[in-house]
């Protein structure tokens, strides 16, 4: 029954209209005027290399509107024909009929209960016929993917450089073509071929590691079945199921709305592109189903309130599997990362380039005339071939993406999960930490200890003792306070979980309502006084309102007496209404006129007593308790001039929740430390990086616990408040208060403090290294983090909550830790699976990937395009033969090279990684000057002279002096055989290329570590600083060489010869030379900081 009536009441989904469940569940949609400008948002998982993705974030609001717009045309026109894909859409969202249905119908279509939800016999039948609550898989676009592999990067340089060579040898090199020409194009296509392959493997891989992350990341949704509510994977939903919805979750599937609080609101920012949330309604207010508020639409986040929904649709018949068809990829802005990579390339091949533009001109200019027969036109776009290969750092994207992908699948192992790759990189510039307390720098796991109720404070254990004594009376004051800890409570136990112990069971509901609950059921069970009253009426808990009303009206007369004095409970109207609220001590203690004394009356409100309540609120808040009132007031049903239900009577028990209230009790709640806060704090602080704590407590409250965690070490007396904040510079001062900057230490500020900064005052605020934020809002904590970002400061934001959203997408990078909200994951960059400690793993390697791409490129300079480019340069200027075959050079920039490049990703943190002050990305450059002298001026120079060195030493011993080739052109002495100049002139080409390649193992470990020694920081043997892998590569480059240059075979075709033997060893000696200079300029590094070396090392 229920199968066929949901088949009448929507249709299949369009052919072909599917969405990437990865994507989709990764979705942030950023508000205007919040756009990152150093990490992009967790919309998508990607690599930073070329892949082509979709951003539903730019493109769904589109397709929303216009299917919406359809579905208004189709109203009117019911007889249009509608053919195509779209318009078949439009059709079937246009016959839905769920939203204009009554619920009552709607329950009886899909044969379920508001109350008891389906049966296990029912979800099975269900799930079989429409399976898992998960979107189909889109087509794949491997073959645009791959073409961009092949037509991207460097691969253009790779295959122009291989048709000029090819043409080279023909037809440019007839009637006698060079067969070694025919080779090198060969070999470049092969080079080609082999780097599309590697990013088809490392995108691969990163997508693997992205999808396996994305698995981890938690999606769960309470749901009613059989009567009790449990925790369910949002995937095995399905229509019929009833689905409670609380502020911060994100819906798991199309909901009918069935009951809806006042402040139920929801963000559809998503689909609609707008960022106003809108507000949830039980009866339709539109006849489009995607404009009506009845409907609450998958993916879409609630922001406030709470909800009970009805599932209508799951998988590809939501509305978000039904219009989810994108064609269009936005671009997006590059991150810093990827900038610098794109400075470094541009000026490498700018250089390159400028030096194709001598070697051309000198040619065409001079040696075509003056020494026509010396450098031949084939030869000549070989030699510019190889120039520019050699200049271009091939391995350089490889490493790119290996570094990133390698850094988070470390990250992945230390419980910290990055959405994108991009955002990796972003970290290891963080400057500021803006970290909000509950649950961050807190376990999480609130626990009322105390108690106060009529100005006599009671700890939670005496209050159970006092409540189980035969004697107390059964309206007494800790009767009072725990049933309104059990009616105003947001959070319910889990059914599953109810045989254990009550600290070990599973509570739904935010951690001070848990606290709360828990603290209720200890003094008798929640249940007993529940089932005796019905709600009619819930405000939930927000950060701007700062408490949460329910309302209820009796159900069973005996639980009167547990919940009220004697007088109240006997004087009870069977219509009255009790109004419940428990929130911020300093909001709601104004609106108190009467208390509850010590033994259950209730009494005026007095000063006296208003001031020995604030006493105790002050004296926990000072020791870092959480400190809530809870509050009732009876409503007589004469006073009340609405009907339940109605907007009017919701307004109506607001205004009422603003005077005249009793004040029941006081509870304090503890959330203690993470154990390792403290030394976390410590260690970032070490790192440079400033941690400010931005909470919703109260200020006393809120620097007690950043006191005992390290984040002020200042003594409470000499803490800053607002009024050391002055509205304008002194006269006469040209400064925003640098020249007192030493004394601006730890600064303690609230919310409304932060409103009536002016532009002054926040510049001086930026400038402390310790702030506790108090009593914040979303909108305060949004411009912190914008006036950080205006500070020239890259900002971490971290939180969990609802009221964390907006900061967490404006961060430069947002961090939420798993046990989170849904909408605080779905904004954050980064989720933290364990603990806050993981923020120290993720900001040494988020450093550690921008060190070893500086030794990458350090790496490949000196050998890859200095050393390769003078062999050619002092052939076109002196006439000397070209002593590196452009063959060679290939060899050495695509090969022997490249895989030392890459394991170079592999690089352990080095000593000082969190030592250093952030990297300023305005200031620090990928490449900067000193990186290039050491490359070329140090390292490069000397690999170069060397080189030279070996190869003419050795045709001097074999009888062809340096002095016969000195401005030769090609014209030899008549003493000189030809062939056998040749021949020798292929092994001092060998001889030149085995120097190289055998320094570059001394190069690569010297360029491990930038001021290191290589006994501090081995190779080997020791696991905080080995890699392994070097030695691979090495061996890697020792096979490339003995393959090109000792297979008989090879020599012949591509004119090479086989080195002598000693002439590995000779550059050993060299290469360990350079080492040990090496090590003599980091000694004098380490040893005099301030000195010349430390100022010119990379």
């Amino acid at each position: 029954m229920d199968s066929v009536d949901l088949e009448k009441s929507q249709s299949r989904p369009a052919g072909g209209i599917r969405f990437d469940e990865e994507n989709r569940r990764s979705i942030s949609q950023r508000p205007p005027g919040l756009r990152r400008t150093h990490s992009n948002g967790s919309m998508s998982i990607r690599s930073v290399r070329s892949r082509r993705e979709v951003d539903p974030a730019i493109a769904l609001p589109i397709q929303y509107r216009t299917v919406s717009f359809g579905i208004e045309q189709t109203k009117a026109k019911e007889e249009a024909p509608l053919t195509k894909a779209k318009d078949a859409t439009t059709a079937e969202l246009s016959s839905l009929e769920w939203h204009t249905i009554t619920t009552d119908e709607a329950l009886r279509r899909l044969s379920s209960t508001a109350n008891q939800g389906l049966s296990d016999d029912q979800v099975a039948r269900k799930f079989k016929e429409f399976g898992r609550n998960a979107p189909s898989p889109p087509k794949s676009r491997r073959f645009q993917k791959y073409l961009g592999y092949a037509t991207t990067g460097f691969s253009p340089i790779l295959i122009l450089g291989a048709v000029l060579v090819f043409i080279s040898w023909k037809p440019l090199g007839e009637p006698n073509p060079a067969v070694a020409n025919l080779a090198l194009a060969i070999v470049l296509v092969g080079v080609w071929l082999i780097n599309v392959a590697f990013q088809t493997w490392q995108d691969w891989s990163s997508s693997k590691v992205m999808s396996s992350i994305k698995n981890m990341l938690p999606e769960d949704t309470l749901v009613i079945r059989n009567g009790t509510q449990i925790s369910l994977g949002a995937p095995d939903l399905v229509p019929g199921d009833i689905v409670c919805v609380k502020a911060g979750n994100k819906l798991p599937a199309d909901l009918r709305f069935l009951q809806v609080s006042t402040d139920a609101k929801f963000d559809r920012s998503i689909l609609t592109g707008e960022s106003l949330p809108l507000a949830a309604a039980i009866d339709s207010t539109d006849m489009n189903y995607l404009e009506t508020r009845n409907i609450g639409l998958q993916g879409t986040h609630c922001v406030s309130g709470n909800c009970l929904g009805l599932v209508v649709a799951t998988g590809d018949r939501t509305v978000f599997g039904r219009i989810a068809t994108l064609t269009n990829t936005p671009s997006t802005g590059l991150t810093t990362l990827e900038k610098e990579v794109l400075h470094f390339v541009i000026m490498i091949c700018s250089l390159m380039f400028v030096m194709v533009a001598i070697v051309l001109i000198c040619w065409g200019a001079w040696l075509r005339k003056d020494h026509p027969d010396w450098i031949s036109v084939p030869v000549l776009i070989v030699s510019c071939v190889s120039v520019a290969i050699a200049f271009i750092p091939e391995g350089l994207p490889i490493a790119v993406t290996s570094g990133l992908t390698i850094t988070a699948n470390i990250m992945r192992k230390n419980k910290v999960l990055c959405k994108s790759l991009k955002t990796v990189e972003t970290l290891g510039s963080v400057s500021v930490i803006c970290s909000d307390k509950t649950g961050t720098l807190t376990q999480n796991r609130m626990t009322v200890t105390e108690c106060n109720i009529g100005n006599r404070a009671l700890a939670a254990a005496d209050a159970e003792t006092e409540i189980r004594d035969s004697s107390t009376a059964p309206g007494n004051s800790v009767s009072q306070l725990r049933a309104l800890s059990a009616l105003c409570n947001g959070a319910e136990f889990d059914a599953a979980s109810m045989s254990k112990p009550i600290e070990e069971r599973l509570v739904h509901g935010d951690a001070t309502d848990q606290a709360i609950i828990r603290f209720s059921e200890r003094l008798d069970p929640v249940s007993h006084i529940r089932q005796c009253w019905q709600k009619t009426y819930e405000l939930a808990f927000n950060s701007k309102n700062k408490y949460m009303i329910r309302t209820f009206s009796i159900f069973r007369r005996d639980a009167l007496k547990q919940t009220l004095p004697e007088g109240e409970a006997n004087s009870w109207q069977g219509n009255d209404t009790l109004l419940t609220i428990k929130g911020a001590p300093d909001v709601l203690i104004g609106r108190c006129g009467y208390y509850t004394t010590s033994s259950g009356e209730t009494q005026p409100f007095t000063a006296d007593v208003r001031t020995a309540f604030e006493q105790q609120k002050n004296l926990w808040s000072s020791q870092g308790k959480r400190c809530i009132l809870l509050a009732r007031k009876i409503i007589r049903q004469s006073s009340i001039k609405n009907h339940q239900g109605t907007s009017a009577f919701e307004d109506e028990m607001n205004e009422h929740a603003k005077s005249g209230l009793t004040l029941v009790g006081l509870v304090a709640i503890v959330d203690p430390l993470r154990p390792e806060i403290r030394e976390v704090v410590e260690t970032l602080r070490g790192a440079g990086i400033r941690i400010f704590m931005v909470t919703g407590d109260f200020a006393l409250t809120a620097l007690a616990i950043a006191q005992d965690a390290g984040i002020v070490r200042t003594p409470t007396p000499l803490v800053d408040d607002v009024t050391a904040l002055p509205r304008q510079a002194p006269e006469g001062s040209s400064s925003d208060g640098e020249d007192s900057k030493s004394v601006r230490t730890s600064l303690v500020i609230s919310g409304p403090e932060l409103m009536t900064l002016n532009e002054h005052q926040w510049k001086i605020l930026t400038q402390y290294e310790e702030i506790v934020f108090a009593r914040t809002t979303p909108e305060q904590k949004l411009r912190i983090v914008n006036e950080f970002q205006a500070s020239s400061g890259i900002v971490a934001m971290t939180g969990d909550g609802v009221n964390d959203a907006p900061s967490l997408k404006a961060a430069d990078v947002g961090i939420a830790m798993a046990s989170g909200s849904d909408i605080a994951i779905e904004a954050a960059d980064m989720v933290l699976l364990d603990s806050f400690s993981s923020v120290v793993e993720a900001v040494k390697y988020g450093r550690v990937v921008f060190d070893n791409l500086k030794k990458v490129i350090c790496y490949l300079l000196p050998a890859g395009s200095f050393a390769e480019f003078w062999p050619v340069m002092t052939s076109v200027l002196f006439g000397l033969p070209q002593i590196l075959s452009s063959f060679l050079m290939i060899i050495i920039c695509c090969f022997t090279d490249c895989a030392a490049a890459t394991v170079l990703s592999y690089e352990q943190p080095e000593a000082d990684v969190l030592l250093r002050k952030p990297r300023n990305t305005k200031t620090d450059r990928l490449v900067n000057w000193q990186l290039g002298v050491h490359a070329y001026g140090f390292t490069g120079v000397f690999m170069t002279l060397t080189s030279f060195a070996m190869s003419y030493w050795y045709l001097e011993r074999c009888g062809i002096p340096f002095s016969a080739l000195w401005l030769s052109y090609g014209v030899l002495p008549d003493w000189i055989d030809q062939a056998y100049y040749n021949q020798r002139l292929y092994e001092a080409s060998s001889i030149y290329f085995i120097n190289l390649v055998v320094m570059q193992w001394f190069n690569l470990m010297a360029i491990r570590t930038r001021k290191w020694s290589i006994f501090q920081h081995p190779p080997l043997f020791n696991p905080k600083t080995q890699n392994w892998y070097l030695f691979p590569a090495i061996g890697f480059a020792i096979v490339m060489a003995i393959l090109w240059l000792y297979i008989p075979q090879l020599q012949v075709t591509l004119g090479l010869a086989p080195a002598p033997v000693e002439y590995w060893f000779l550059p050993m000696a060299y290469g360990a030379f350079l080492l040990i200079m090496d090590e003599t300029r980091k000694y004098f590094v380490r040893s005099k900081p301030q000195g010349v070396l430390a100022k010119m090392a990379w």
